[in-house]
């Protein structure tokens, strides 16, 4: 039997009564609250597929619709019941996210649907130890699906021909989260937070529905003008054709030259451009934990001489709707080195209000931050060398353990921003100092004369930045909107 995305239960989730499979039209179902695989990347994925079908079936009209629409699974199954024969994983006629053309060609294991598998070569050099090959022989049919749609929406570089998704290998996804812990909220309500404004579109918009643009020469499809084209949530830059032996997926045909997307703009994902008039580029995340440091072009707009970041479609919607500002954002994707994959960001960021007066100390935070972070880096150099990852350690453990500071001080910057600003500057600067001598005074006495000279004024150049007495420090001072000392230096 042949799994259907609409009409059969597949999606894993967690609710208020224990695990349950639903259909897509179940998510609207009281007690629903989270999608349940085995992997971060396809729950990520599995979201961004759930707002596209809404987008495509029923999406709001405008603001009012938004805003007055209630959950409703019947009118749910009703709007994507038309939309059932583009949604067969297999057999014959259209197939998910497949190429119509019925494919030729050695099939590769379904191992090769997931981002993080090794490629041929690297399994014939036996060379696969980060990134693994040979985990999955076969999957059962939904594993089969949300892996194939995951690949689809986010596809890395996979050799000649093989192409990118639409927003490059291994983009940003950023989803709006009405609630600011995520078992607090519905699965049904961070969904609908995320669907754009539209009209329902047609089958004939999903791009299994038709021949394969493909890239042979170099072609490029653009993105049209006018409505949110539907294939912003369903691209296929990769040619693929699944091999089922019942409700198994046994092996993956790949073809070369899939749909070369060319200036798309997905609404889940930042935007950036290098200079005024550059082409929009999507962002990527990098590896490492996402922080306060990263919320320039995600929580806010950046328009400086680095260029020009903008925030994620679907965060400005949420806010022109009047959304709840007790919300928060999920950041997630993977970091990538052209094919490899090298980490997976998952973080949960609070939705900050960008008009409101806590706009000035998060932006003087981030700076002051960064600026603190350099310091403590720099400073330590006398300690632990000048090269080595220990230095670059040690500054990922001052944003690390500066972040819920930094949070709780911009969530409750309603008014007295000049005390929040100080005490957060006050808190930030004792931190780095606490940082440096843990890693600088065990040991000290036994040290070279010359190398306790030189971790000794290090550590005096430290606590003449924090207060401000060193061209660092003043910026720190400054970001923070407070004056920088005139007179006499003072204890930090």
């Amino acid at each position: 039997m042949t799994l259907n995305l609409l009409t059969d239960p597949w999606i894993p989730v967690r609710t208020t009564t224990g695990p349950q499979i639903i259909r897509p039209d179940q998510i609207a179902q009281a007690g629903v609250l989270m999608m349940d695989w085995p992997r971060a990347d396809l729950n990520i994925a599995c979201l961004e597929l759930l707002v596209g079908l809404i987008y495509l079936a029923d999406p709001p009209l405008g603001r009012a619709d938004w805003r007055d629409r209630l959950a409703d699974p019947i009118r749910l199954k009703e709007r994507l019941s038309p939309f059932t024969t583009a949604f067969n994983l297999g057999g014959e006629g259209p197939r998910f996210l497949q190429d119509l053309e019925v494919l030729k060609g050695e099939p590769s294991p379904p191992d090769m649907l997931f981002i993080d598998s090794a490629g041929g070569n690297t399994i014939k050099n036996n060379a696969d130890l980060m990134v693994r090959g040979g985990r999955y022989p076969q999957l059962d049919a939904p594993m089969a699906a949300i892996a194939l749609y995951t690949l689809q929406a986010h596809a890395p570089s996979g050799g000649a021909g093989n192409r990118t998704s639409m927003r490059g290998g291994g983009p940003m996804v950023c989803v709006v989260d009405p609630q600011i812990e995520e078992s607090e909220t519905p699965l049904w309500d961070k969904i609908w937070a995320n669907v754009p404004n539209g009209k329902p579109q047609s089958l004939d918009a999903l791009p299994w529905m038709r021949d394969t643009v493909t890239s042979e020469k170099g072609q490029q499809v653009h993105m049209p003008e006018g409505q949110l084209p539907v294939e912003v949530f369903f691209g296929m830059p990769r040619r693929l054709r699944l091999m089922l032996d019942g409700d198994l997926v046994t092996g993956v045909i790949q073809r070369p030259y899939g749909t070369n997307y060319a200036g798309w703009r997905h609404p889940l994902t930042p935007y950036y451009r290098v200079k005024e008039g550059a082409e929009l580029l999507p962002r990527h995340p990098s590896a490492g934990t996402f922080g306060y440091r990263d919320w320039l072009g995600i929580v806010l707009e950046q328009k400086d001489n680095m260029g020009l970041r903008e925030r994620p479609e679907t965060l400005v919607t949420y806010l022109s709707r009047g959304g709840s500002e007790a919300a928060s954002l999920q950041i997630a994707g993977w970091a990538m080195d052209n094919m490899k994959p090298r980490d997976f960001t998952l973080s949960r960021q609070p939705l900050i209000d960008p008009d409101g007066p806590a706009e000035f100390l998060l932006r003087g935070v981030i700076e002051a931050g960064t600026i603190f972070a350099d310091a403590l880096r720099g400073s330590l150099k006398p300690v632990l060398g000048k090269e080595g990852h220990a230095l670059a350690a040690a500054r990922e453990a001052f944003l690390l353990e500066s972040q819920p500071m930094v949070e709780a001080a911009t969530l409750s910057a309603k008014t007295e921003l000049e005390n929040v600003a100080r005490q957060l500057h006050h808190r930030l600067g004792r931190l780095a100092l606490r940082l440096f001598e843990d890693r600088a005074i065990p040991g000290l006495a036994d040290r070279a004369p010359k190398e306790i000279e030189a971790i000794t004024a290090a550590h005096g150049w430290l606590r003449g930045t924090i207060g401000g007495w060193t061209k660092q420090g003043a910026s720190a001072l400054e970001a923070l909107g407070l004056e920088p000392p005139s007179r006499k230096k003072e204890d930090v």
